[in-house]
């Protein structure tokens, strides 16, 4: 298998230190982009190695959904012959991606001070808990607790239930594309200056941001928000709604949708009730609303209910399980699920380049002790 010569990062190298996710999703995304990663794992390897089941060949799924489109080698940092081994692949490189605890880099001085003076273009990535200082400065971060101290978890779930973990790593994963924003934005400056620099995102800051429009109502109102279960805070409807069959998510933004989808349940007089004429109003009487709704919609079949309204152009959507999303038409069409060699299947990426589109070259667990040959990388 050769490097990319196509991609929008061919050429770019990167040392992938990083574990567990953020930063591990950071250099899968930089590698699909065409960069050279090489990933950096300690003697035991990842974490998320031992994170399942299901399992192949003694590994998780949960590691081979974050390590495509990188070659893996081991090293033991805390002994000085591997210290040296990764400086002479950092001589090397564009990119440093790691997240370790704050200090412990510093302690082995590889810390950003050190690097920075020795490789002066080099533009070091660190995906931290909450930063290096402040009150909860080098504390470590943890997807689900982070989203309990920003405030996610009291946002998400039914309104009259519990607070809830929002069903994926979103702060972790939220955090990765953060980083892979930054590590973009140095190098775009670095064609500027010739300057490397330090990037950091941390899961506080990452969680924090996700919360819109949460934020936005209390920075407004001052009322803090509650918990809405599947229903917006702002507009309605936008909730899932009962039928017959599955339910439906209705996504209802403005009137006019608000009106289509009143005339196609034949329930037209809707749409002028002066509770429910106004995207202010329809908030405001939801309760009401949504009964009125399936009044109606309990009568239908739910898939066909949302096919019948996409194409009038009411936005909505049938609740699919993970597996239908995963074998949808569509998902295929988008060239959403990536197969490789030896059995390896994954997601695709989401962003699409017309020039330059992602590509996919090492399934997770191939090995390799130094980057490719640049000159051979360019020509390949």
């Amino acid at each position: 298998m050769t490097p990319s010569s196509t991609g929008a990062l061919a050429g770019i190298r990167v040392v992938d230190l990083s574990r567990i996710l953020g930063g591990p999703y950071c250099g899968q995304i930089l590698g699909d982009h065409g960069a050279d990663v090489l990933k950096i794992e300690p003697p035991q390897g990842d974490d998320t190695r031992t994170w399942g089941p299901p399992f192949r060949d003694g590994v998780a799924s949960y590691y081979f959904g974050l390590n495509r489109n990188k070659r893996v080698m081991r090293l033991d940092l805390t002994a000085e012959p591997d210290r040296e081994v990764l400086l002479a692949l950092l001589a090397e490189a564009d990119v440093l991606v790691e997240n370790f605890k704050t200090g412990t880099l510093e302690k082995w001085g590889l810390g950003y001070d050190e690097l920075s003076a020795r490789f002066p273009r080099l533009v070091h990535c660190r995906v931290s808990g909450f930063g290096a200082d402040g009150p909860l400065g080098g504390l470590p971060g943890y997807d689900a607790a982070i989203q309990a101290m920003s405030g996610i978890l009291s946002i998400n779930g039914e309104a009259d239930g519990d607070p809830l973990r929002v069903g994926l790593p979103v702060v972790d994963m939220v955090t990765g594309l953060n980083a892979v924003i930054g590590v973009l934005l140095a190098l775009q400056e670095r064609a500027r200056s010739g300057r490397g620099q330090f990037v950091e995102a941390a899961l506080y800051d990452s969680g924090l941001s996700l919360l819109h429009p949460h934020a936005a109502n209390w920075f407004m109102s001052g009322k803090t928000p509650q918990r809405t279960g599947n229903a917006h805070p702002n507009i309605y409807p936008y909730d899932t709604v009962a039928t017959d069959t599955d339910p439906v998510f209705l996504a209802v933004g403005n009137d006019r949708q608000f009106r289509i989808l009143c005339e196609h349940l034949q329930v037209p007089a809707l749409a002028d009730d002066e509770r429910y004429a106004t995207a202010g109003a329809r908030s405001v009487n939801r309760v009401a609303l949504k009964a009125e709704l399936e009044a109606r919609m309990r009568a239908l079949d739910g898939k066909a209910l949302a096919d019948t309204l996409v194409a009038a152009g009411v936005p909505c959507a049938p609740v699919l399980s993970v597996a239908d999303a995963l074998q949808h038409p569509h998902t295929r069409h988008r060239e959403m699920v990536v197969e490789m060699e030896g059995g390896y299947r994954g997601l695709g990426a989401p962003v699409k380049l017309s020039r330059t589109p992602a590509t996919y070259r090492y399934a997770p667990l191939t090995e390799g002790e130094a980057f490719l040959d640049a000159e051979f990388a360019d020509n390949a």
